[in-house]
């Protein structure tokens, strides 16, 4: 069957189409995606304002529109930590359910841990034994950890690449800005870490998200043009040599860094203050990148789903 899920994340708004069927591996059919930042367009109140409002009303309808004309039998809609925390919420759910007919079920974040925890682990196999999942999305860290496809535990923090890029209001950043930023992710990081160690030492520590693959390939990992397949890894040393010339850079000089697109150059600094800290306060010397994330995740769960054919 063709599926579609829908994805109105705190950056883009991205409706992936896989032709997949239960016990196969969801084989992706058409993607289409419209950045949205909707992370950024929160007001004074927490609320998304009535020009976002229209907005993700209009790029949902776009990508209702696609999924029809792409065949989907059905589209599994959700959004993130963007709406999940906006004030007005419930408001804005009735707006896009009234004007557009999709019904969004907003995730909590410990559910977007274990989602994605669940596509990494049926990637990489049970042959990668207790896996370590970091994943950096707009507007939010999820970390899970376990042996199994349900993590023995999976966390939610509020350190998105978008949401901590306001912290950073220059161009280049201030440096103490900069400073102060690296010390409030390492802190609220380390509140959890203590819930993760108990568990041992994980056998293969992996990451998701647009984030870590773009710190991969300025770090020399291969180009998305060579293929899903091709290994791919971040090390904390190459991280830390980049982060100075990251920091010193402008956001038009950070956009010319290979596999850097215009729209995420201007997250790419906090991204990678949060990847940083992650990967040393979790001790991980160097971590895969995992093709895999939520809205696999999600799929993989509806699949589970459904009667064998």
């Amino acid at each position: 069957m063709r599926l579609g899920v829908l994805d109105v994340g705190s950056n883009t708004v991205h409706l992936l189409v896989v032709d997949a069927h239960p016990g196969a591996r969801p084989l992706p059919a058409h993607s289409h995606k419209a950045e949205l930042r909707l992370a950024e367009l929160l007001d004074g109140d927490g609320a998304i304002g009535p020009d976002g409002v229209a907005r993700l009303i209009e790029v949902v309808g776009d990508a209702v529109q696609a999924a029809e004309d792409q065949g989907c039998e059905q589209v599994l809609p959700f959004a993130t930590s963007a709406v999940r925390e906006a004030s007005n919420a419930d408001g804005v759910l009735a707006r896009v359910k009234a004007e557009t007919g999709v019904d969004l079920q907003v995730l909590t974040g410990e559910e977007e841990a274990r989602l994605t925890f669940l596509a990494a682990r049926r990637w990489f196999g049970w042959s990668a034994g207790k896996l370590l999942v970091l994943d950096i999305g707009g507007g939010s860290l999820e970390i899970a950890y376990g042996i199994d496809e349900d993590p023995y535990v999976a966390v939610s923090l509020p350190l998105g690449a978008g949401r901590l890029t306001a912290l950073l209001p220059g161009d280049p950043p201030d440096p103490k800005d900069v400073k102060e930023l690296r010390r409030r992710i390492r802190a609220e990081i380390a509140r959890s870490v203590g819930e993760f160690s108990r568990f041992g030492k994980p056998d293969h520590i992996v990451a998701t998200s647009k984030t870590f693959r773009q710190l991969a390939r300025i770090a020399g990992a291969a180009r998305s043009a060579d293929g899903l397949y091709v290994q791919r890894e971040l090390s904390r040393k190459s991280l830390e040599e980049w982060m100075p010339k990251l920091a010193a850079m402008t956001v038009e000089q950070r956009g010319t860094l290979p596999g850097v697109s215009e729209g995420r150059a201007r997250q790419l600094l906090a991204g990678a203050l949060v990847a940083e800290g992650a990967m040393d306060l979790f001790g991980a010397p160097a971590l895969e990148i995992c093709p895999w994330a939520l809205r696999e995740g999600v799929i993989l769960r509806r699949l589970d789903h459904l009667p064998a054919s």
